[in-house]
């Protein structure tokens, strides 16, 4: 049977203020004495509520410009002591009060981190006090409250609400683990802080949040989420997002990155592999021709766009079956009926922007890495070949490389008027990646005859400029960097092609 413990003493001391009011009104209706500290304490003689300052227990004043408040043994002892009589007895040998509830709000570590670089101010937000409160606090849950954070007000004023100041085992031991949790994400982001140079602050201090998935990538692997989506996305519909649909969604992310401010443009990914792109003067028309890309593999698939979804674009998306919809808005009669559809998950991006940063667990480690963020352009191709390239065929082939950096190596893209016509990924070698570009996209009824060709790294051989030929196509961008380049350049010469380079590879294991 749960043990109950009643809360007749509480120390408040908490940074946000917001939502405190009811649960100060509510201790002090159910009898419950009250201790604070500086502006907590002010906060509360303003609504009226006895309260009873820190240092009438500790002897001390708050010194070293509030470093030192609560530091003090007649403080944790009241918050340490198990209500046993051993305890108990040293407790009244030192004249200590038991403290039965801990209210903690930590300092804005990461949001100073967020919006300053003035290393003493950031320093100063480091809280030390507070975190001892909720630890001891958390320790001794058996027999004490612990409230970690202003997240945790409304949990806590629920419980006073139902249950008056006796509180249940189940109750406190929820608390004190929410409480580690705080604490844990909070010296994760200063160690962070101090671990991180300036350029990739704002990525590290991301990590902080844990989230538990439903399971990983099968169902047999459990999953933990570190990271905060609210950060990046409002979820406006749907089930709780899987680690699949997580791994996709980064995946869409950095794909959409690309076309980021231009015409509207749509994109299909499956198993973080783009299936289909196409970028129109509508969003309607770039669904429609996304779609016709490989509509077999959009079923069930990851769907982005970097335009707001109207009416007319929702309409034809809600004919087909999709686990994510992410869109930088939705207009209302469009979210209306998207949302008809319970489980598909609907996010509006606050930035289409990927981390910086990428990191990845190998062996007994992680590697870390610059995220691939390199946008080409094409006053950067470097022609190879006699023939260049028309401005109509630059265009798509810039097309092509943005397609083709987001297919699994080995990688091979083919376009044909700004349109994902082809995709070869995943291969063990670039032949085989290309003879499977080119069927799939004949096998959607597309005309290879005039298409373009993006390879994410370089040809060793002239193979695939032969088979390239034979196809139809007759310009190709790759990065380049193969000794035997000049086979494949000599190749395209012989052919009337065209070839230019770009000198950055994209490989994407």
């Amino acid at each position: 049977m749960s043990n109950s413990k009643p809360i007749k003493s509480a120390l408040i001391s908490v940074y946000s203020k917001e939502g405190l009011d009811p649960i100060i009104h509510k201790l002090h209706e159910l009898g419950v004495k009250l201790y604070s500290t500086g502006g907590t304490q002010s906060y509360i003689e303003k609504l009226g509520i006895p309260v009873t300052a820190v240092e009438s227990l500790t002897g001390y004043p708050s010194i070293l410009d509030g470093r030192v408040k609560t530091l003090h043994p007649a403080v944790f002892g009241g918050l340490l002591a198990r209500r046993e009589e051993a305890h108990l007895s040293q407790l009244k040998q030192y004249d200590i009060p038991e403290i039965d509830c801990v209210m903690v709000d930590l300092y804005p570590f990461e949001d100073t981190v967020a919006t300053s670089n003035d290393e003493s101010q950031i320093i100063e937000k480091i809280d030390i006090g507070g975190v001892s409160l909720i630890r001891a606090g958390a320790k001794n849950w058996r027999d004490v409250t612990v409230i970690a954070s202003k997240e945790e007000y409304p949990i806590f004023q629920e419980m006073l609400n139902t249950s008056g100041a006796n509180l249940s085992d189940e109750n406190r031991r929820e608390l004190a683990r929410r409480a580690f949790k705080v604490t844990s994400h909070y010296d994760t982001a200063i160690f962070n802080w101090f671990n991180t140079g300036s350029e990739d602050i704002a990525f590290k201090q991301s990590i902080h949040t844990h989230e538990t998935l439903r399971y990983g990538e099968n169902p047999h692997q459990s999953a933990v989420f570190h990271g905060d989506l609210d950060k990046l996305f409002d979820k406006l519909n749907g089930k709780a997002i899987s680690y699949n649909n997580l791994v996709d969604i980064d995946a869409a992310m950095q794909l959409m990155h690309e076309f980021k401010g231009g015409k509207p443009c749509f994109a299909i990914l499956k198993h973080t592999n783009a299936c289909g792109v196409a970028q129109r003067d509508t969003l309607l028309q770039s669904w429609v021709d996304a779609l016709a890309c490989d509509s077999t593999s959009a079923f069930g698939g990851i769907f982005i766009c970097n335009a707001p979804v109207d009416l007319a674009t929702a309409t034809e998306i809600n004919k087909l079956f999709y686990e994510v919809l992410i869109a930088p808005d939705f207009a209302p009669d469009a979210l209306e009926l998207l949302k008809k559809k319970e489980t598909r998950i609907l996010l509006k991006a606050k930035d289409l922007s990927p981390a910086s940063r990428s990191f990845k667990s190998l062996l007994n480690g992680v590697v870390e890495q610059d995220t691939d963020l390199k946008l080409e352009t094409t006053e950067e191709f470097k022609l190879a070949t006699n023939r260049a390239a028309t401005e109509s065929e630059k265009s798509e082939l810039l097309f092509a490389v943005k397609c083709c950096k987001h297919l699994k190596s080995n990688a091979i893209a083919l376009v044909k008027n700004n349109q994902l016509i082809g995709m070869g990924c995943g291969q063990p070698n670039r032949v085989d990646a290309l003879r499977q570009a080119i069927s799939k996209a004949e096998s959607f009824g597309f005309d290879v005859n005039g298409a373009v060709m993006a390879s994410d790294a370089f040809f060793p051989f002239p193979d695939c400029v032969e088979i390239a030929h034979e196809a139809g196509i007759n310009a190709i961008v790759q990065p380049g960097g193969s000794i035997k380049d000049q086979d494949s350049i000599d190749a395209c010469n012989q052919r009337d092609m065209a070839m230019v380079m770009t000198g950055f590879r994209h490989f994407r294991h």
